[in-house]
């Protein structure tokens, strides 16, 4: 019992004293937690000083660390945590930087394709305020020659750099070795963004229905640099303008991309080359009218100079001898290799059959090069497809690329320095279907002769030779060649058809002449050469734009120099160049052959004849329709017209041969009266007596529910609204009232309706053609009573594009007195013709009596 009672006092006292401290242990616990929250109020209260951070860019290493992809090159390069960094050293700030930027892949739709130019511009970097680095876009419009002078101070003052870029410098620096400072920049959201420089301009995107870039499905794909270029590869995917419903046709604006209606979005990828400029722009060689190169100008503002001036300069590559010794071979008449020839390489999305005949056109100008002093000047050469430091885009290559388009050509660009000219690179667009062209072009203009083109599908021997000729013509202008549109009209149209002449001189001098194909060269003749190539203009324009000057101080000595080789080469006819943009030289024609288009013409008109009746076998297919034969009857058709437009620019016509001061004879003269009326009596014959040859029934029902009635009347109807041009009639007034021996309006009047209105004068019946004639004749008439206004349109003298215009109101020229004078003499005739016995013609002359009647005197 006593036991049991020990036991549980003691047991009692345990749980008291334990509880006990139980309590206190707790207590502690919670003053402790209540002291560290106490101290952590505190401590909030009064926080601990931070150590301040340096302001302004970071040292080199302390901000691209190892984690860092890095490239050397013309910008070093550093890929880092998703951003691109560009190094941009002291010896880059202010250096003129070319930017190209060009489709790598495009939506299909647009007739845009990988590898052409979206955009060009010349860019540098400058220091801004706040340590930051500018991008300025510069367009070179005013220059002043001497930065030192004060007339430089106002060139600078109106002409300021817009800023495409700001950007905070991250880090500089500091070579050891140079001395030089380099600046890191982000430059990501350039490139990844929507800047114009690097994307598309607003122009294109309204032509697209582009709006703004979509950041989320944009990106960065890969930069890469080299010693002078940087590459920028790019991803940008765009937003569409919303398609509105619309309840009544309204004129709108751009075209929409199959993609972007299936989609809402466009994706589209870029490359954009950073190419330096030459530290001293090559030497310019000024520019001359009478020799046919692409220009660029800016003014120019000199401190003693009384005027603004304009410097106009060709286009050209630089082409230099490697060493002094070389250019002193070179001036004792041998030839010689340049130290960086040029290089076009070829797509390898070329269709391997292609690419020799691709290469074949450019190296055929190693001739013309040769004239200049040059042995290997230029090459074609295949894309090594294995090296992967190459691409097609990279501004540094020339190339021919090729798309798969539908588009019926070919063109040939180049990206040059604008300060000098010097070519810099060249894309060529070559387009698949331009073989379809080259197809109708040969078939039309050689059938007759050439039993090769008697085809739809050509032989692959005769369609590589004429992708040869095409290719060395879109090379000749990435070489600065201009089309010289005059060259043709050089070779007597006899000459045509002299197959031993043609082997030693072509049908024209000049490859860059659009013309084309042999079409004078008759059955009877056994022409073979039909082809034009690079002729004798061709090798004196690369002499004049490539040969080395070694002993020349400056551009005014060549100046000197190449005016005397210009002076004796314009003594030859088949060296002068001929404008593609004269609005009234009948020499300088699009698609014609020879020195007298009426010759040339009525032979061409005579294979036209030849071929018509063969149309059909030659297109038939089993099994296929007549798309074919429709497109080349609708080619023939399209041939004939051409002979119209070359034989009515003699109608009116001026010669311009462009002269300087010390050159004898005048730069502007009359076309011959002769020459002119022969103009008018071939298209009264060819055409205004109906050509219903062209037309023929056989052709007609198989691929029209028309008869050829309205093509007839609008082709007539076309000629004669050009012959009766405001334009062209004052010119004809001009030039009788400086000399009577000239061609007047009067007589051209008398001459046309000599043919036109034949019937009426020799009281005849006139067939539903010639009423139509009669009609579209009598109604033009009776416009020029009352004309309006024309503008002459003239060439500036030694400019290389434009027009100067004079407005003249030819209500108050002697027109409308003469047309008046022959609508009387007309209504006269019409009175005494109508009593014909065909009803048709009887109702269709007293038509005509009334319309004359009514405008001679409104009622």
């Amino acid at each position: 019992m006593r036991f049991q009672k020990a036991v549980l006092v003691a047991v009692c006292f345990f749980i008291f004293f334990g509880a006990t401290a139980q309590k206190k242990k707790k207590k502690k616990e919670m003053e402790a937690m209540a002291q560290a929250v106490s101290d952590s109020l505190a401590k909030a209260k009064t926080p601990e000083k931070k150590k301040e951070e340096k302001k302004g860019p970071k040292e080199f290493k302390d901000f691209i660390d190892s984690t860092a992809v890095s490239q050397g090159g013309l910008f070093n390069v550093h890929l880092m945590n998703d951003k691109w960094y560009f190094e941009v050293s002291d010896s880059l700030i202010g250096r003129e930087i070319m930017t190209v930027s060009r489709y790598s892949q495009t939506a299909a739709g647009g007739s845009i394709y990988g590898g052409e130019l979206v955009n060009r511009q010349v860019v540098k970097f400058e220091k801004g305020p706040k340590d930051q680095l500018f991008l300025k876009s510069i367009s070179y419009i005013i220059m002043s020659p001497d930065s030192t002078k004060p007339i430089a101070t106002a060139v600078r003052n109106s002409s300021a750099d817009p800023i495409i870029g700001a950007f905070e410098i991250k880090a500089i620096k500091n070579d050891s070795v140079s001395g030089l400072k380099s600046y890191v920049i982000d430059m990501t959201s350039t490139f990844d963004g929507d800047e114009q420089v690097f994307s598309l301009s607003s122009i294109d995107k309204q032509r697209l229905n582009i709006t703004s870039i979509k950041k989320d499905r944009s990106y960065i794909e890969s930069i890469k640099t080299y010693p002078i270029n940087t590459e920028i590869r790019t991803v940008k995917t765009f937003g569409v303008s919303p398609p509105r419903l619309q309840l009544k046709p309204s004129p709108s604006v751009g075209n929409y991309l199959p993609a972007s209606r299936d989609a809402g979005v466009v994706t589209m990828e870029f490359n954009t080359s950073f190419l330096v400029l030459p530290k001293v722009p090559m030497r310019k060689r000024f520019f001359d009218a009478r020799v046919g190169y692409f220009a660029n100008q800016y003014s120019v503002f000199e401190e003693e100079s009384q005027k603004a001036d304009s410097d106009v300069f060709a286009v050209r590559w630089r082409l230099e001898p490697k060493s002094d010794s070389d250019a002193e071979r070179q001036k004792n008449g041998e030839l010689i290799e340049p130290a960086k020839p040029i290089v076009y390489y070829i797509d390898p999305a070329t269709p391997d059959k292609w690419k020799p005949y691709i290469k074949a056109g450019i190296n055929d100008w190693n001739v013309a090069f040769e004239q200049a002093g040059w042995k290997n000047a230029i090459s074609g050469e295949y894309w090594p497809e294995g090296d992967t430091t190459m691409s097609l885009e990279d501004a540094r290559f020339s190339v021919v690329r090729y798309f798969a388009s539908p588009i019926s050509n070919a063109y040939g660009p180049n990206v040059h320095d604008p300060r000098s000219g010097e070519i810099l690179e060249s894309h060529i667009g070559w387009y698949h279907n331009v073989m379809r062209l080259l197809r109708n072009w040969y078939l039309v203009q050689t059938a007759a002769v050439d039993p090769r083109a008697r085809q739809m599908e050509f032989d692959d021997d005769l369609m590589g030779e004429l992708i040869q000729f095409v290719s060395s013509h879109e090379v000749g202008h990435t070489l600065g060649l201009r089309h010289n549109m005059g060259a043709s009209s050089a070779t007597p149209v006899e000459k045509l058809r002299d197959d031993a002449w043609l082997a030693e001189n072509g049908h024209t001098s000049s490859i860059m002449d659009y013309a084309r194909f042999n079409y004078v060269a008759q059955p009877e003749d056994s022409v073979t050469h039909l082809f034009a190539g690079i002729g004798a203009y061709d090798k004196w324009a690369i002499k004049w734009g490539y040969s080395y000057f070694a002993d020349a101080e400056n551009e005014d000595q060549e100046k000197l120099l190449l005016n005397e080789w210009t002076k004796e080469a314009n003594k030859t006819p088949n060296l002068r160049f001929g404008t593609e943009i004269s609005p009234y030289d009948p020499r300088y024609q699009t698609e014609d052959l020879g020195d007298n288009a009426m010759l040339a013409s009525s032979y061409g008109i005579k294979n036209l004849k030849r071929i018509i009746p063969n149309l059909e076998k030659w297109s038939e297919k089993e099994a296929e329709s007549y798309k074919e034969l429709d497109e080349l009857h609708g080619q023939v058709a399209t041939q004939f017209r051409r002979y119209m437009g070359h034989v009515t620019k003699n109608i009116g016509g001026v010669y311009d041969t462009q002269k300087t001061y010390d050159m004898e004879g005048e730069q502007f003269l009359v076309v011959p009266k002769a020459k002119q009326k022969e103009a008018v009596a071939f298209l009264n014959s060819q055409l205004f007596n109906t050509p219903e040859w062209l037309y023929p029934s056989s052709i007609y029902s198989k691929t029209k529910a028309e008869t050829g009635l309205e093509e007839i009347k609008s082709m007539q109807a076309r000629v004669v609204s050009q012959i009766l041009n405001g334009e062209r009639l004052a010119r004809l007034m001009e030039y009788s009232a400086q000399n009577v021996a000239n061609y007047s309006v009067d007589e051209l009047l008398t001459d046309l309706e000599d043919g036109i209105l034949s019937e009426i004068k020799n009281r005849k019946a006139a067939d539903q053609y010639r009423r139509n004639l009669h009609k579209v004749y009598v109604s033009e008439l009776i416009d020029l009573l009352t004309p309006g206004k024309a503008v002459l349109r003239s060439i500036p003298v030694g400019v290389t594009y434009g027009y100067k215009g004079t407005t003249i109101d030819l209500s108050q020229t002697d027109l409308p007195s003469i047309v008046r004078g022959h609508l009387v003499l007309l209504k006269a005739r019409l009175t005494a013709a109508q009593r014909t016995s065909d009803k048709l013609t009887s109702y269709h002359y007293k038509d005509l009596l009334e319309r004359v009647t009514l405008a001679l005197d409104p009622k």
